[in-house]
C-alpha cells in the first residue's frame, strides 16, 4: 500500500497540552519507519466543545445554528494546530487544513450538516507536500462558503470523508475504547470485544447508542468499502476490533445515559416528531408499539428542533436500552441514566456470549 494514510484521534487522546507531543512522537515514528504521507484527523480536547457552549448559551441561551456552528468548531480547530505544532518542533513538516480549506461541501444545515460533494484536491495537494497533513474534525463549508459543523463527535465522519478523498482503503480510528465491546466497557462488568464486526451491525449499534463510532462514518464507509480499524489511542495502539463487510452475528446491549425517549399523543404527532429531527439531520429512532421517539446520544435541543418544524414538544419518558441479538433490536426503557446503566447490567448478565479470541492486537500508531 503506497498511499497516504489516514488516522483519527478523538478527544480522549487530548486530556492535557503535553498530550500532544506524545502523539507527535508516535507520529514521527509511524512517519520514519512508513514513509507514506499521513492525514491526521482530531478532535477538541476533552471538555473543550462543552465548554465552549456553555460560554456561548451563557451570552445567549438561543444562539442562532450558525454562530453555533462557527464557535463550536472552533475547540477542534485549536487541537490541529497544537499537534501540528508539536510536530514542527520535532522537525516534521506539517499543515493544518481547516473546514474551508478541505473540499467538503455540505447542505446548509450549520450544525448537523451532510457532505454533499468532495473537491480531493486540496487534501492531495497537501499531502504532496507535507509529511501530515492535521485536519480538524467536524468542519466543512457550504455552496457558500459559510462555515458548517457535522454535528457531536462527527471526527469519525470527517475522518472517512478525507480516506474517501485521498483513495485510502483502510481509515484507523483512535479513541480510549480499542474496539467495539458487546456493551460499554467503562460501565458494563463483563463487556467482551467484537474483533469483527461487519458495517451494517456497528452502523445498527451507533443509530441505538453505541459511542465507539459515527453512524454515518459507518455508512460512508460501507458505500466506498473503507475498512474501518479501531485502537487504543495511546502507546502501543493496540487494535481491537476491525468493521468491514464480513462479521458474524453478535449479541449485545446498547445504551448512551444521554439519550432520551420523547412520547407523544399518538402516532401521527410522534412520526411528525421523527420526520422534524431527521430533517434537522439528527439520527432518531421510531419506537414501535407506541407513539414515542428515542433521541440518541444528547447534545440535541429537542426543544429547539421541535419548536422550529412546528412540532408538538414530546414528553421525556426515560432512557432507552436496545437489547440486540443479531439483526434483532428490543427497545427497553428505564426511568433515569442511573436506571438505564443497572437494566443494561442486568440484560448483559442474561446474554450467553461465544468464548472470547484474540483479537490480535497490532503495535505502532
Amino acid at each position: 500500500m503506497n498511499g497516504p494514510e489516514v488516522l483519527k484521534f478523538g478527544g480522549s487522546t487530548f486530556r492535557t497540552h503535553a498530550a500532544y507531543e506524545e502523539l507527535a512522537a508516535g507520529l514521527e515514528e509511524r512517519v520514519r519507519r512508513g514513509g507514506r504521507p499521513t492525514a491526521v484527523v482530531v478532535s477538541a480536547m476533552q471538555g473543550e466543545t462543552e465548554g465552549l457552549r456553555g460560554r456561548l448559551h451563557e451570552v445567549n441561551p438561543r444562539p442562532e445554528d450558525a454562530t453555533s456552528a462557527g464557535m463550536l468548531a472552533t475547540g477542534d480547530l485549536l487541537s490541529a494546530h497544537l499537534l501540528a505544532a508539536a510536530l514542527h518542533r520535532r522537525g516534521r513538516t506539517a499543515t493544518v487544513l481547516a473546514g474551508h480549506q478541505l473540499g467538503l461541501t455540505t447542505d446548509n444545515s450549520y450544525l448537523w450538516a451532510r457532505v454533499v460533494r468532495t473537491d480531493p484536491a486540496p487534501l492531495r495537494r497537501a499531502l504532496a507536500e507535507h509529511e501530515v497533513v492535521v485536519v480538524p474534525g467536524g468542519q466543512a463549508v457550504d455552496a457558500e462558503g459559510r462555515p458548517t459543523w457535522l454535528g457531536k463527535n462527527s471526527s469519525d465522519l470527517s475522518a472517512l470523508a478525507v480516506a474517501r478523498a485521498v483513495g485510502s482503503g483502510v481509515c484507523e480510528i483512535h479513541s480510549d475504547v480499542d474496539g467495539i465491546y458487546t456493551s460499554d466497557p467503562h460501565l458494563i462488568a463483563g463487556a467482551r470485544i467484537l474483533p469483527r464486526v461487519s458495517y451494517n451491525m456497528a452502523a445498527l449499534m451507533s443509530l441505538y447508542g453505541a459511542k465507539v463510532l459515527h453512524r454515518r462514518a459507518v455508512q460512508l464507509a460501507l458505500r466506498h468499502r473503507i475498512e474501518i480499524v479501531l485502537r487504543y489511542n495511546r502507546a502501543p495502539f493496540s487494535a481491537g476490533t476491525t468493521i468491514s463487510a464480513e462479521g458474524t452475528q453478535m449479541s449485545a446491549v446498547v445504551f448512551n445515559q444521554r439519550s432520551v425517549v420523547l412520547g407523544y399523543p399518538d402516532d401521527a404527532r410522534a412520526d411528525a416528531a421523527h420526520n422534524a429531527f431527521h430533517g434537522a439531520g439528527i439520527d432518531t429512532v421510531r419506537l414501535t408499539g407506541r407513539p414515542g421517539v428515542a433521541v440518541v446520544g444528547g447534545y440535541v435541543d429537542v426543544e429547539a428542533v421541535q419548536r422550529r418544524a412546528g412540532v408538538e414538544p414530546g414528553r421525556e419518558m426515560g432512557v432507552p436500552v436496545a437489547e440486540v441479538r443479531g439483526s434483532k433490536v428490543t427497545m427497553h426503557l428505564a426511568e433515569s441514566g442511573e436506571d438505564a446503566l443497572h437494566l443494561a447490567q442486568r440484560l448483559h448478565d442474561g446474554m450467553d456470549f461465544p468464548q472470547p479470541r484474540d483479537a490480535g492486537a497490532l503495535a505502532g500508531v
